[in-house]
C-alpha cells in the first residue's frame, strides 16, 4: 500500500493539485484580506489545480519515461485538453451562472409574490489565462523539486 508514495509521477500529480488548492485560500487572503476556507476545495481561483496536477503528471512523465514516449504524449494532450476547458468551456459556464443568478435576484427583488425557493447556481468553475498560467508554472516546479528529494 504504501509503495505507492514512491510512484514519483503519481505523487507529483498528488502534490501538485494539494499544493495548488492549499495556496487558493492563502492567495486570496493576500488580495482580498478575506479568508474563504470553500476554496480549500473548490473550483476556480488562483492557481488552477487541474491545470497544476496535469503539467506536473506531464512533466513526471518527460522527467522518468521521455519526451519521446507514448505516455508523455498522450500526458501532453491531456494536459492541453485541460488547459484548454479551464479556460474556455467551464469558464464560460461560470460566466453563464453568474448571469443567471443576476437575472434571478433581479426577478426577486421586481416580483413580491414569487415563493420558489431558487438555488444559486456555483460561479466559480474556470479560469482566467493568469490562474491557468499559475497553476502550469506550480506543475512545471512540483517535478523539479520532487525528483530532487527522490
Amino acid at each position: 500500500m504504501f509503495s505507492i508514495f514512491q510512484n514519483y509521477i503519481l505523487l507529483c500529480a498528488m502534490i501538485g493539485w494539494f499544493s495548488a488548492q492549499l495556496l487558493k485560500p492563502i492567495i486570496l487572503f493576500f488580495f482580498t484580506g478575506k479568508f474563504e476556507t470553500e476554496r480549500l476545495v473548490g473550483a476556480g481561483g488562483m492557481p488552477s489545480s487541474h491545470t497544476a496536477m496535469v503539467c506536473a503528471l506531464t512533466v513526471a512523465t518527460a522527467r522518468s519515461e521521455g519526451m519521446d514516449s507514448a505516455i508523455f504524449a498522450v500526458c501532453f494532450v491531456f494536459a492541453c485538453v485541460v488547459m484548454y476547458d479551464a479556460m474556455g468551456v467551464r469558464r464560460a459556464a461560470g460566466m453563464h451562472a453568474k448571469a443567471i443568478n443576476e437575472l434571478r435576484t433581479w426577478q426577486e427583488e421586481t416580483d413580491e409574490d414569487d415563493d420558489d425557493d431558487f438555488i444559486a447556481l456555483q460561479e466559480k468553475l474556470g479560469h482566467t489565462p493568469l490562474e491557468v498560467l499559475g497553476g502550469a508554472l506550480l506543475g512545471i516546479l512540483i517535478p523539479m523539486v520532487v525528483g530532487f528529494f527522490m
